[in-house]
């Protein structure tokens, strides 16, 4: 892991800290919001030569997530509905105004950018905000990721010897299996902070389930990543970040947790 790499973790970790654990709701709105533009505009120039994807109604939904919590709680899923039902709208009418200047490879790749990174990264400020001891539960998704990112990312650079998929030649199965046990630990340990220190009683059981099956949803995202940025023939989505690539590449498994986190802690 290159020194670049861990000055940026240090340096980025406290101001995404400080953001999700004392900004108001409307300050985590925009901040979810700037993030999903960034994110959008990443996976739509990744695949600069192989579609032209209409972006702007993309842009738009995303700022909307600013605004989250101006919509009362009750019709928030019925309001993200009805956006991901506009956009099909949206970008099937514009294709229809230009005469096909965009096909329908260019619209499903539009649509992709939108339900994969913009609705599920609303469930971010929904879970932190929208839940009960929702600041407190919102860290389950991250150490979700981060549990299995580690845990899988060490131990299969040291015991991994049988290769998991072609799509990412340097995963294998014992850094996948490793990564659930990561999660499992991570959320573990949190798990008895927040119940000894927080006065929570989360149950350990329910935790053991949540943690196996967030790290498979985390595995899948960062596969699903690898599988857009294979057939887009890049290496990063950006370099934004020094050592770690884009944005994007940064959240890819944090994306994809977010909406199945969201309906299971909201069960806990």
């Amino acid at each position: 892991m290159s020194i670049k790499r861990i000055l940026s973790g240090i340096i980025l970790f406290p101001i995404f800290a400080l953001i999700l654990v004392f900004g108001n709701k409307y300050v985590v709105d925009v901040f979810i919001s700037i993030v999903a533009i960034m994110s959008l505009h990443e996976f739509y120039k990744a695949f600069k030569g192989k579609a032209k994807p209409i972006q702007w109604p993309g842009y738009v939904t995303a700022g909307l997530i600013s605004l989250i919590h101006l919509i009362p709680g009750e019709y928030v899923l019925p309001v993200i509905t009805l956006l991901i039902l506009m956009n099909i709208l949206v970008l099937f009418a514009q294709s229809i105004v230009t005469n096909m200047k965009r096909n329908v490879n260019d619209i499903a790749i539009s649509l992709l950018g939108i339900c994969y990174i913009v609705f599920f990264l609303v469930f971010a400020p929904l879970i932190r905000d929208s839940l009960e001891n929702g600041k407190i539960l919102i860290w389950y998704v991250f150490f979700s990721a981060w549990g299995t990112d580690i845990f899988a990312y060490f131990i299969g650079k040291h015991f991994g010897k049988h290769k998991f998929t072609p799509i990412s030649p340097k995963k294998s199965i014992e850094g996948c299996v490793a990564g659930i046990f990561g999660a499992i630990i991570m959320n573990t340990v949190y798990t008895l902070i927040c119940n000894s220190i927080f006065g929570t009683s989360f149950n350990y059981l329910y935790i053991l389930g949540l943690s196996i099956f967030l790290s498979i949803i985390s595995q899948i995202g960062d596969l699903a990543a690898s599988s857009i940025k294979r057939y887009c023939e890049i290496k990063d989505y950006s370099n934004l970040i020094p050592g770690h690539g884009g944005l994007l590449d940064r959240i890819d498994s944090v994306i994809f947790i977010l909406p199945f986190a969201y309906f299971l802690l909201s069960i806990i």
